[in-house]
């Protein structure tokens, strides 16, 4: 604050700014993320890019039986809810510090924020 209880405004935009260019590089950080996910002990395990694509899937063969398909279903959902789970953690984890000075409202382009 200046003398006489005003605001600095130059500062104040001088700081907007500085967490705009700290939030981008959070969101890109967490956008080239991958995170891991699986399911049934391992039996299925999914990598996905913590902006939500799947990278990687991998079912051990012991998870096939071709006469109970459902379970294996139930185990790849499984995986990649647990995997996007991981990317929302992650991206919690590196804007948290940054979210207090935004009001509370959504990030654009972040799942779940």
């Amino acid at each position: 604050m200046q003398p006489g209880g005003q605001f600095d405004m130059q500062q104040l935009l001088a700081q907007a700014q500085q967490m705009q260019q700290a939030v981008m590089e959070a969101q890109a950080e967490i956008a080239a993320a991958e995170v891991e996910g699986q399911a049934g002990g391992g039996l299925v395990k999914v990598t996905i890019k913590a902006s939500g694509e799947v990278v990687s899937l991998t079912i051990d063969p012991k998870a096939v039986d071709p006469e109970d398909v459902e379970t294996l279903q139930d185990l790849v959902i499984g995986a990649v809810n647990d995997a996007m789970a991981n990317a929302q953690q992650v991206a919690a984890e590196r804007l948290g510090p940054l979210s207090g000075g935004l009001g509370g409202g959504s990030l654009p382009g972040l799942p779940g924020f």
